[in-house]
């Protein structure tokens, strides 16, 4: 198998338990307000941050610039999010959870590299590419936002997403990796998975409160 493949097998059970959550259930039912899908959009805003500055600070890296899509960038699309959920004083609105800042923490850590970033990146923008298009026409019946400030995180300027996944694909398994760096990869990628999970479980008290 190509190392995509490798990759996917080796993560799908933590890729089940980051969907199996009890925020995500709940905003996935109608079952909480604006404000509180608005705050899984700030955890969004502050990782990306992280993750979108690693990009830019890899682009020209021979290994890791071949992931690096500057037309992935989430700031500007999460500000507009933001912006529609909480109006201009957002920023004054939200803040990293402790989860989060331990995700960015991670992020920051592992930047210098290749491996690293791309076991993030992967988790992060693979998801959002697949399921989390599901999430955006759930969360426009729900919530009755349209494009342009409450869904924006999960449109892509990308032409067809499953190209693009495809090719995403085939530049992981154009990666010259030893088994060793292989196994180093699905294990910050499981890592990646663990921490994600963990800023949707800190999330998760806004779901029992709408229980």
């Amino acid at each position: 198998m190509g190392f995509s493949e490798v990759l996917r097998a080796a993560t799908w059970s933590d890729h089940e338990s980051a969907e199996d959550d009890g925020y995500l259930k709940s905003l996935m039912a109608g079952r909480l307000s604006r404000e509180a899908y608005g705050e899984m959009v700030a955890q969004h805003y502050f990782a990306y941050l992280a993750l979108d500055g690693a990009s830019k600070a890899l682009a020209g890296h021979p290994v890791a610039g071949a992931f690096v899509f500057p037309e992935l960038y989430r700031e500007q699309a999460l500000i507009r999010d933001l912006t529609t959920i909480f109006g201009p004083g957002w920023s004054d609105r939200i803040q990293p959870s402790k989860p989060t800042r331990t995700l960015v923490a991670r992020i920051d850590q592992v930047a210098d590299w290749p491996g690293g970033y791309i076991a993030h990146h992967y988790t992060r923008y693979l998801g959002d590419l697949s399921g989390g298009q599901f999430i955006r026409m759930e969360l426009q019946k729900i919530y009755g936002y349209e494009r342009g400030g409450g869904v924006d995180f999960y449109y892509f300027d990308i032409g067809s997403l499953p190209r693009f996944k495809d090719e995403y694909r085939r530049r992981l398994d154009a990666l010259d990796l030893d088994e060793a760096e292989r196994q180093r990869i699905i294990r910050e990628t499981k890592l990646a998975y663990q921490l994600n999970t963990e800023v949707l479980g800190d999330l998760g008290r806004l779901a029992r409160a709408a229980a």
